[in-house]
Parts: structure tokens; C-alpha cells; sequence
């Protein structure tokens, strides 16, 4: 083989991962179905959302502030974690906040296949029921979908529901300003953040996503912004027994 032969194979198979990527994980495919990124129109909301928790003492912060501000975000959580701390949920619940499913485990091996896809989403949903709900939105862990996904949300009466990361190195906390720097230079109306409360529904320090929130709050609200739930931007039901909501960002 010669040397352009060898140097080939790399940059197909890069290719490859990066075309995988973009079908199964990017924010913004729609390649295997309906995935909503952000909302229509030109109001200037913007929908916070929070992913793997209840994670304490972050999530309970995060609820303080928001109730301090008046703000209802999204929380998409991990069903083990909401049996761990249903108290926080119910309270996020009586706030005003929405709740989605996102998996029972959070586990990369168990969104795979159509089998355990489907006992994760079925258990999370019963991990909810617990606190008295019915979610009607689910966003998949690490935003990864299978062709079965779609099969699998219908039986369950679930919409999936992607966003935006507020910061690519937010796994690893890195100092609040960067994080919100992430967000602010993002923002735009419609637009439907990620930050994380918990790490794939385990513990984990998240005091800087908390403080970036707060920072990111503060700045587009003197922007002119205000925020609502993932819901209300793009006009569907947040739980099962709601009537549709109407779209905020028209």
C-alpha cells in the first residue's frame, strides 16, 4: 500500500465518525426524526433547560434562585436520580418547573438498542409517575438517538426535545464566566440552552454551572430576554394529561 493509499483510511474513517456523529448525536440533525434545537419567531425568549439530575445541593440552588427571579425553566431527569431525591423533584414540580424523562440509568450501553432503549424509557417513565407525573417530553441522553427512538417515544406518549450545550467543557466545571460566556455569545430568540444539574444521574460538583446560570440570567435579562419552558417556546403539552401549550416565540 502506498502512502496516499495510508493516508486515506484515516481521513475515511474520521469522515465516517464525523457523518455518524452529526446523524446520531449533533443538536441539530433531524435526520431520524422530528428534534427540536430552538423555536420559532422573533421574541426574544429563551427556554433554560437542565439535564441528569436532581443532583443536591445544586438542583434545590438552582430552584432557589429561580424562584427568587421568578423564572420556570425545563429539567430533564434521570429517574434513578429522581427516586434518590423525589422531594427535590415534587418541589421543582410545586415551583412551576417542567420535568422530562431522560432515561432511567443514563447509560451509554443501555441507548443502543431498540430492547434496552426501550426499558430505559419505560422505567423512567415510572421513576416520574412516583411524584405524581406524566412527562410528555424526552431528551435523550448525550442527545443520542437510534432509528428505534422514534418507535419507542410514540408508545410512550413522548416528544423528544434537543437544545444547545451551554459550553463544550461544562463536564469538567471550568470557572462559571467561561461557561456563560458560552451561552451569551450563543443566545438568540428561540433559542433552548443545555446546562447539567447532576453527571448521567450520579452526583457531581456543578457549583459552576449554577453560578454560570445565575451570570447568564442576569445578562439577557438586561438584554431584553425573558424565559420559558421548553413547552411554551415551541407550543406542545409538557405532560401527558395538558392540553398543547401555545408557542411563546411567534
Amino acid at each position: 500500500m502506498n502512502c496516499t493509499a495510508r493516508l486515506r483510511w484515516p481521513a475515511a474513517g474520521a469522515a465516517a465518525a464525523a457523518a455518524g456523529y452529526w446523524f446520531c448525536m449533533s443538536p441539530y440533525s433531524q435526520a431520524l426524526g422530528e428534534f427540536p434545537y430552538r423555536g420559532a419567531g422573533s421574541d426574544k425568549v429563551v427556554a433554560l433547560t437542565f439535564d441528569d439530575g436532581p443532583n443536591e445541593p445544586y438542583t434545590s440552588q438552582l430552584a432557589d434562585f429561580l424562584a427568587e427571579r421568578q423564572i420556570r425553566a425545563t429539567f430533564f431527569q434521570v429517574g434513578r436520580a429522581v427516586l434518590r431525591y423525589p422531594e427535590v423533584s415534587r418541589r421543582l414540580l410545586a415551583d412551576g418547573h417542567v420535568i422530562g424523562n431522560h432515561s432511567f440509568t443514563h447509560e451509554f450501553t443501555n441507548c443502543l438498542s431498540p430492547r434496552a432503549l426501550a426499558e430505559e424509557v419505560r422505567k423512567g417513565q415510572e421513576a416520574m409517575a412516583t411524584i405524581g407525573l406524566r412527562p410528555a417530553l424526552y431528551r435523550p441522553p448525550w442527545l443520542l438517538r437510534i432509528p428505534a427512538l422514534r418507535g419507542v417515544l410514540a408508545d410512550h406518549g413522548l416528544r423528544a426535545v434537543s437544545g444547545e450545550f451551554c459550553h463544550p467543557l461544562e463536564v469538567f466545571q471550568p470557572r462559571a464566566q467561561l461557561i456563560a460566556d458560552g451561552v451569551i455569545a450563543k443566545a438568540r430568540p428561540g433559542s433552548i440552552v443545555i446546562f447539567h444539574d447532576g453527571y448521567d444521574g450520579h452526583a457531581g460538583n456543578r457549583a459552576s454551572t449554577v453560578a454560570a446560570a445565575r451570570i447568564v440570567v442576569d445578562r439577557l435579562s438586561r438584554d431584553g430576554y425573558r424565559f420559558v419552558t421548553v413547552d411554551e417556546l415551541l407550543g406542545i403539552p409538557a405532560d401527558q394529561q395538558q392540553a398543547p401549550a401555545h408557542a411563546a416565540a411567534c
